[in-house]
């Protein structure tokens, strides 16, 4: 069935940015379109906001109908509005980002028809995406990289408890090039909000390494006083 847009001169819509991480890759979420336009091709969840409904509730509204998550924690990154984006008329869209812990978001259920399914892709390869939707991933994907550089964002994607290794596999995954292990190591130690816990690695076949968590208290502390607050 063709998807009909409101009678006015613009219309607003979500997409969503879900990035995630897992078995050493990092993956992005997308749902695979059930209606036209781009029928059966892949995209970013994304979907019009009721003209009753804020954009924020409705990030949260679109995310869930088309993959069964919810309750993420998305932010504003981008506005995009180009006049032909659409091909059935002008809309503008509002995109969200968010990046979570795949453990336990493996299972993706749409409530909506709008989605065949939704998948965690891996963010190397993707496909050409629906609509602008591969400039969307571009446009957000730099920014996260950008940020990496001044945020620890990286630990909202690791497990509670995590290796040095997997630390370094994360950020090699998102900046896209190896890093040298030593330095890297030294660097992240120094900051001082890494937590060395007691606790090692259990049932892997090599040596165990040492866990570590990330201590949000005191890299606000640390934050805090560098901005002299």
């Amino acid at each position: 069935m063709e998807e009909k847009l409101p009678t006015i001169d613009s219309v607003f819509s979500i997409d969503c940015l879900i990035f995630g991480f897992d078995a050493g890759e990092l993956k992005i979420l997308l749902i695979e379109r059930n209606e036209e336009p781009f029928k059966d091709w892949l995209a970013l969840p994304g979907y019009f906001v009721k003209q009753e409904e804020s954009v924020d509730d409705a990030a949260d509204r679109i995310l869930y109908e088309l993959t069964g998550l919810r309750d993420l924690p998305m932010k504003q990154f981008h506005t995009f509005g180009e006049v032909n984006r659409h091909p059935q008329g002008r809309v503008i869209t509002v995109g969200y980002y968010a990046l979570i812990r795949i453990n336990g978001q493996k299972e993706l259920r749409p409530i909506s028809h709008y989605a065949k399914k939704a998948i965690w892709h891996s963010v190397n390869n993707l496909p050409k995406l629906a609509f602008d939707h591969t400039e969307i991933f571009n446009n957000g994907f730099g920014k996260i990289r950008r940020r990496l550089n001044y945020q620890p964002i990286a630990f909202d994607l690791l497990p509670e408890k995590f290796t040095l290794t997997q630390l370094q596999g994360l950020y090699e995954a998102i900046l896209n090039k190896k890093l040298d292990k030593r330095n890297f190591r030294k660097k992240m130690l120094s900051y001082g909000f890494l937590k060395e816990l007691v606790e090692k690695q259990k049932g892997v076949s090599y040596r165990a390494a040492k866990l570590y968590k990330f201590d949000r208290r005191k890299y606000s502390k640390i934050f805090q006083n560098e901005m002299g607050v």
